[in-house]
């Protein structure tokens, strides 16, 4: 029961950093930090696709070395196939050919993965891996949690992107009625004028 306590505070804990931030990469952070803590495990990296190159990138990570990070391009086809559609758990990933680099997950201590697909708004964006240093049986309340986070990461990422592209076209309208503006002869009664000045009332005509 305490496990589950704690999963629902976590997901109370990045939901509202949602709610507050605009920034992707913090809230993505805050994700992957909150999964390896909740579930006492060795990492846990959020990788987004690259549509261009069709490989999947580290858009943040937790408790890895930078030379696993660093091993090599991680492909999103070959990476765990089919992980991009629903999740997938490897109890023991020196003895399942999913893995890309085994040799690799060897050196860096890593017994087993559960991987889930990162979407929002209908479109996959990447995926979310939980890594483990001894062997794991990820259980159906461990999937449902990661998937419960996975989605929340997918849903800031969109947010941001939105706020961001909302925030760009605000700036740009800006700009072009500040264009039109200087490009106008025209000006008001009392445009340029400091509102500290007295306005002067026409002199009276004499009769």
């Amino acid at each position: 029961m305490k496990k589950h306590l704690l999963n629902y505070d976590t997901i109370l804990k990045v939901t509202q950093a949602i709610s507050h931030s605009h920034d992707p990469e913090e809230v993505v952070l805050m994700a992957v930090n909150s999964i390896r803590d909740a579930l006492v495990v060795k990492g846990c990296t959020l990788f987004l696709i690259n549509h261009k190159t069709k490989h999947l990138e580290a858009a943040a990570s937790m408790g890895l070395s930078t030379e696993y990070l660093n091993k090599g391009p991680v492909s999103a086809v070959e990476s765990i196939p089919r992980s991009l559609e629903g999740p997938v758990a490897i109890s023991d990933v020196m003895d399942d050919p999913r893995i890309q680099y085994p040799e690799a997950a060897k050196k860096e201590g890593i017994a087993s993965i559960l991987s889930v697909p990162v979407a929002a708004g209908g479109h996959v964006l990447g995926s979310l891996r939980v890594y483990t240093d001894k062997r794991w049986d990820f259980t159906l309340n461990d999937v449902n949690f990661v998937q419960a986070m996975a989605c929340l990461a997918g849903l800031a990422i969109i947010m941001a992107r939105q706020y961001k592209g909302m925030k760009d076209s605000l700036e740009f309208l800006k700009s072009q009625r500040a264009v039109k503006t200087m490009k106008s002869g025209k000006r008001t009664s009392y445009e340029g004028i400091p509102v500290s000045a007295p306005v002067r009332k026409p002199a009276k005509k004499k009769k």
